[in-house]
């Protein structure tokens, strides 16, 4: 595992050590309502390191963005996905 990505690593319940998924988090607000802002989850690969996605993640930011012209992007993070992003 790389060094960047071990606090990545967590202790299951039977003490197994798992890696997390890490994901590109994008903050979004609609064009036609700004108020109206979600946060998009992009899972990437759970071989991923944090890293390497704030190096990768810009491309997916913007083929995510040309995808969804009604949502403007206020801003995106690398970080660990919870079960219930993905």
């Amino acid at each position: 595992m790389h060094r960047e990505a071990n606090y990545l690593a967590k202790r299951s319940a039977n003490g197994r050590k798992e890696t997390a998924i890490i994901a590109i988090i994008i903050s979004t607000c609609l064009v036609s309502e700004p108020s109206v802002c979600r946060d998009q989850v992009i899972p990437l690969s759970s071989e991923i390191s944090a890293v390497r996605c704030m190096m990768t993640a810009p491309p997916h930011v913007a083929q995510w963005s040309e995808a969804h012209p009604q949502w403007r992007v206020v801003g995106w993070q690398c970080r660990r996905a919870g079960q219930h992003n993905i």
